[in-house]
C-alpha cells in the first residue's frame, strides 16, 4: 500500500472514528489486520458465547479462526441439517458477542447492511449483548446515498457471485436490477444511524482493503 494510501485511511478513519463516537457507537481505528484482530480480541471476553454472520473480513484478519479456539461458539455451519441450521441462527440472536461486518459506512458515521434471510441485520439491531463490525477503509462510502450505492451494486454482486447458481440478476450481471425475488440477498436494506445503546455495537475500522 503506497504511504498516501495509509495516510489518508488513516486521517480518515480518525474522523469516522468521531463521528461514529458522537452517534453512540463504540469506535476504533486500526492501522492494519494484525492490530484489529488484537482489538477484537480485547474486546470480547473469554467466557463470551460468540456467533456471527457471514463475513469474509472477520476470516480474513484472522478472528474467526481464533475465536473458535478460545470461546464457546454458535456455529450454524456445524449443523447437520437445513432445521438445525435454522435452530443455531435464532440462538445466536442471544449470544454474548455478535460479529459481523458491514456492507457500506457513510462518511457521517451510519451503517448500511443488506441481508437475505436477515439474520445478520436482526442481531445488529436486538439481542446480542455487544456487535463488534469490524469493517475495511474501503467499505467507507462520502455519504448515505453513496454507502447505499456501495450495499446494493458492489457488495451484492460480489456476495452473489460466492454462491453457484444463484438466480438473481446480480448473480448475472453484476449489478443490482431491484429484483423481487424469493432468492434475493438484500431482502432487508438496514441503515443504523445511531447506537441506542450507548457502545453495544462496536466499530472496528481497518486502515487496510477487506472483504467485500
Amino acid at each position: 500500500m503506497e504511504q498516501a494510501e495509509i495516510l489518508r485511511n488513516q486521517l480518515l478513519g480518525e474522523t469516522l472514528v468521531k463521528k461514529l463516537t458522537q452517534r453512540g457507537f463504540g469506535a476504533y481505528y486500526c492501522a492494519d489486520k494484525n492490530a484489529a484482530l488484537a482489538k477484537a480480541l480485547e474486546l470480547i471476553p473469554a467466557e463470551d458465547v460468540v456467533s456471527w454472520g457471514g463475513s469474509v473480513t472477520i476470516q480474513e484478519i484472522g478472528l474467526l479462526e481464533t475465536i473458535k479456539r478460545r470461546n464457546p461458539v454458535i456455529d450454524r455451519d456445524t449443523a447437520a441439517n437445513a432445521e438445525e441450521k435454522t435452530e443455531l441462527m435464532r440462538r445466536a440472536l442471544l449470544c454474548d458477542t455478535y460479529l459481523m461486518s458491514a456492507n457500506a459506512i457513510s462518511k457521517d458515521g451510519q451503517l448500511v447492511n443488506i441481508d437475505g434471510n436477515g439474520n445478520r441485520v436482526a442481531a445488529l439491531i436486538y439481542g446480542p449483548k455487544q456487535v463488534i463490525v469490524i469493517a475495511g477503509m474501503n467499505k467507507v462510502a462520502g455519504t448515505l446515498e453513496g454507502a447505499l450505492d456501495r450495499a446494493r451494486n458492489v457488495a451484492a454482486p460480489l456476495n452473489a457471485a460466492r454462491f453457484a447458481g444463484l438466480p438473481t440478476p446480480c448473480a448475472k450481471t453484476g449489478a443490482c436490477a431491484e429484483c423481487a425475488l424469493a432468492q434475493s440477498i438484500c431482502s432487508q436494506v438496514v441503515i443504523t444511524r445511531t447506537c441506542r445503546t450507548p457502545q453495544r455495537i462496536k466499530v472496528i475500522l481497518v486502515g487496510e482493503s477487506l472483504g467485500f
